[in-house]
């Protein structure tokens, strides 16, 4: 995966849709859907779970049933993010 596919968007003003800024990214909650990691990202949702169903998605996926949830922690981790305390 390259790495222009893990850089979190800065704004919602840089030309792309959908994308997330660091803030919101970590505002998250413990775990979020697999389309809110793909926003994150700045992937579509269709390619994250192919990525998902081809074992490289970057961050860890948790399967509940017949859905899958993201670790926050693991996609901050996967976005080079860090928790300022």
């Amino acid at each position: 995966m390259s790495s222009s596919v893990m850089t979190v968007q800065r704004t919602r003003s840089e030309g792309r849709r959908g994308g997330m800024s660091v803030e919101e990214v970590r505002s998250l909650p413990a775990a979020v859907s697999v389309v809110t990691a793909a926003r994150a990202l700045g992937i579509g949702s269709d390619k994250a779970y192919e990525l998902i169903r081809g074992g490289a998605f970057p961050a860890q996926t948790i399967p509940l049933g017949q859905t899958q949830k993201v670790s926050t922690a693991s996609l901050w981790k996967a976005l080079g993010i860090t928790l300022d305390v």
